[in-house]
C-alpha cells in the first residue's frame, strides 16, 4: 500500500467535503440561517481523518454500517460545535456525509497498491467535484425562481435577497401567486394551447418524418445522397431571417393568429431533424428483417408497421421527446405571429405578463414555474430514451 496514494486521497477527499458542505452552508444561509463562521479548520480535518477511517474499516465493517456509523459521528461532532442552528440543517449535513461516505467506500486498500492511483483518485474526485458544481450553477437560477414565487409583494419590497420560504403559512397563501396566474391571467389556456401545439407537432412531425426517413434508408430515388446530406440546411439560416417572409405570407394566407399557423411552422422546422436522426436509426436495423416480412406477404406499409416501428421505439421516443421540448419552449414565432391573448402560448404569454411595471415579480416567478415543470418531468423520465435513440443509431448493426 502506498503512503503517497493514500495522503493524496485523504487531502483530495477533504477538499470535496469541504466543497461539499460549503455549498449546503450557502443554502442554508438563504433559508435564513446566521452562520458566525464556516469552520474551515474542522471541516477540511474531519475530511482527512474520515477517509483514513475509511479505508482502514473497509475490511472489518460491511459498507451500509460504516456509512451510518462515520455519518453519525461527525454529525454529532458538528452538533456539539454548532448547537444554535435548527434541525432540518443537520438532516442535510447527516445526507451529505452519507453520499461522501458512501463514495469513499469504493476505495480499500487494494486500490492503493495498483499504479498511477493517486491520478485516477483525483480524476476521479475531480469529475464528481464539476457535476456537483455545475449542478449547483444550473439549479441555483430555479430554485430562486421557485422561492421568489412563494413570497408577496410586500416581503419582496422589505428584503429583496431573502430567498427563505415561510412554510408556516397555510397553502392558500403560499400558492397564491400560482391561484392569481391562473385565476386572473388564464393561465390554464396557455397551458391547454402550448399543450394542443406541442402534441400537434409531435403527431404531425412523426406522421411524416417516420415514412420519409425510412424512404432515405432504404429506397433508392434520384436526388436521395443530396437529401441525405442537406437534409438540415434550413438550420443554417437563423430563424428571425426566416419570420419576416413567413410573416408576410401567414398574413396573406390568414393563418397569422392562430394555432394552426403555429403547427405549420413549427413542423417545418422540426421535420428536417427529425428525418435525419430516424434514418440513422433505421439503417442500423438488418435487412434481413424486411425481407423475411416480403417472404411473408407484408407490403411496405405493413413493414413498417409490424417491424420497423417496434424495433424503432427508443428512437421514435427521442424524435419525440426532443421536437416537444421545442414547440414548448419556441418563443419568437410565437411572438410574431401571435396577436390574440386568446391563442397565447406558455412562452408568449410570459412575455405578455411582463409587459410594463404593474405586474409583481411573485406573478412573473410563478408563471415561469408553470412553463418550465411540465417540461422538466417529461424529459426526467424519458431521458432515458433520448440518448438510448440519439446513440443507438450511430453504428450499424
Amino acid at each position: 500500500m502506498r503512503i503517497k496514494s493514500i495522503i493524496t486521497f485523504s487531502l483530495i477527499s477533504s477538499f470535496f467535503l469541504f466543497s461539499l458542505i460549503s455549498i449546503w452552508k450557502i443554502l442554508s444561509t438563504l433559508q435564513g440561517i446566521e452562520l458566525q463562521t464556516l469552520n474551515f479548520n474542522f471541516y477540511f480535518l474531519s475530511g482527512i481523518i474520515i477517509s483514513i477511517i475509511s479505508i482502514f474499516l473497509s475490511e472489518k465493517f460491511n459498507k451500509l454500517s460504516k456509512v451510518i456509523l462515520l455519518a453519525s459521528v461527525f454529525v454529532l461532532v458538528d452538533y456539539f460545535i454548532n448547537s444554535s442552528l435548527p434541525v432540518w440543517h443537520y438532516i442535510g449535513t447527516f445526507l451529505i456525509l452519507l453520499f461522501f461516505v458512501n463514495k469513499l467506500s469504493n476505495y480499500n486498500k487494494k486500490h492503493f497498491n495498483y499504479d498511477f492511483s493517486a491520478q485516477i483518485i483525483f480524476f476521479d474526485f475531480l469529475t464528481l467535484f464539476g457535476i456537483i458544481f455545475f449542478s449547483f450553477v444550473i439549479l441555483f437560477p430555479f430554485y430562486l425562481m421557485l422561492v421568489t414565487s412563494f413570497k408577496t409583494q410586500a416581503l419582496l419590497l422589505i428584503n429583496p435577497l431573502d430567498f427563505s420560504v415561510d412554510l408556516t403559512q397555510d397553502i392558500k397563501t403560499l400558492f397564491k401567486s400560482y391561484i392569481v396566474v391562473f385565476t386572473e391571467y388564464n393561465f390554464g389556456r396557455y397551458m391547454l394551447n402550448s399543450s394542443i401545439v406541442s402534441v400537434g407537432t409531435v403527431i404531425i412531425t412523426l406522421l411524416l418524418g417516420i415514412p420519409a426517413a425510412y424512404a432515405v434508408a432504404r429506397l433508392n430515388f434520384f436526388g436521395k445522397h443530396f437529401l441525405s446530406t442537406s437534409i438540415l440546411i434550413i438550420y443554417m439560416f437563423p430563424a428571425i431571417v426566416l419570420v419576416i417572409p413567413l410573416y408576410t405570407v401567414f398574413s396573406q394566407l390568414g393563418l397569422r393568429n392562430s394555432v394552426f399557423g403555429l403547427l405549420i411552422i413549427y413542423t417545418a422546422t422540426t421535420l428536417p431533424v427529425a428525418i435525419y436522426m430516424l434514418q440513422g436509426y433505421f439503417k442500423s436495423i438488418p435487412k434481413e428483417l424486411e425481407e423475411a416480412g416480403i417472404m411473408d406477404g407484408q407490403n411496405w406499409i405493413g413493414i413498417i408497421v409490424k417491424i420497423i416501428l417496434p424495433l424503432s421505439l427508443p428512437a421514435i421516443a427521442s424524435v419525440a421527446l426532443y421536437v416537444f421540448m421545442i414547440a414548448w419552449n419556441e418563443f419568437l414565432f410565437s411572438l410574431m405571429f401571435l396577436d390574440s391573448p386568446s391563442s397565447f402560448t406558455l412562452s408568449r404569454a410570459i412575455q405578455f405578463l411582463n409587459v410594463g411595471a404593474e405586474t409583481p415579480r411573485q406573478y412573473l416567478m410563478a408563471g415561469s414555474v408553470v412553463v418550465t415543470l411540465p417540461i422538466l418531468f417529461i424529459f426526467v423520465y424519458f431521458e432515458k430514451y433520448l440518448v438510448s435513440g440519439l446513440t443507438s443509431g450511430s453504428v450499424k448493426g
